[in-house]
């Protein structure tokens, strides 16, 4: 019965993401000629598609542990203002991206959007090996039972791995989507990731290092 229940919860919640996505990134062009779009969305559920599947053959409880996520999904309202902040610079990405289609704002030449595609699945590779090393990592702040520092790995490379991945992935996803006005967004969403960042490893070094 939990598997039947995080299988529906997993499967549902990625069918509203991909119409979400779809519709951030189509509405405002009022169009489906967007060819940037569909090669980054190929791009993106393509990477998230294989790392779901591999979570769920190999660490459902990380799974689970990922599947609850946003802002609601916080504990506390810091968290719940970060996780809106950062969510509200996502969506913007894509929104100006979609718009730059429609009006013509700027111009990404072709090698810079492939660069950008593989940008965002090298962030997702990172993100990958995050959680093939660490099955710890909630998609919420929290301290779980018999949770431990790791240093292994990625880990062994930089403290905040999973970050290191999304930005990249997040770097990539203007240049993916042809939009040089999109990278306004970027940094709001990076400045986002370091408030988070900031307040986990304050909530770590006050219940996991203490």
């Amino acid at each position: 019965m939990k598997n039947y229940s995080l299988a529906k919860k997993t499967i549902v919640g990625f069918i509203q993401l991909t119409v979400f996505m779809g519709i951030l990134l189509f509405a405002p062009a009022w169009t489906f000629s967007f060819w940037q779009a569909w090669v980054y969305l190929f791009v993106f559920f393509l990477s998230a598609g294989l790392i779901t599947w591999y979570l769920w053959k190999k660490d459902s409880a990380l799974l689970e542990r990922r599947v609850n996520a946003g802002p609601t999904a916080e504990k506390e309202n810091k968290q719940k203002l970060i996780q809106a902040f950062a969510s509200a610079a996502f969506i913007g990405i894509f929104i100006i991206a979609s718009l730059n289609r429609r009006f013509s704002w700027s111009h990404i030449p072709l090698p810079a959007v492939i660069a950008g595609d593989v940008l965002a699945a090298l962030g997702f590779l990172a993100i990958f090996f995050v959680f093939k090393e660490n099955t710890f990592t909630s998609a919420t702040i929290e301290l779980a039972e018999n949770q431990k520092v790791i240093s292994t790995g990625p880990y062994a490379i930089v403290r905040h791995p999973m970050y290191s991945g999304a930005l990249i992935m997040l770097f990539g996803t203007p240049l993916a989507l042809g939009s040089v006005w999109s990278f306004l967004m970027f940094v709001l969403m990076a400045l986002g990731i370091i408030w988070r960042l900031l307040a986990e490893e304050k909530f770590l070094s006050q219940n996991l290092f203490g």
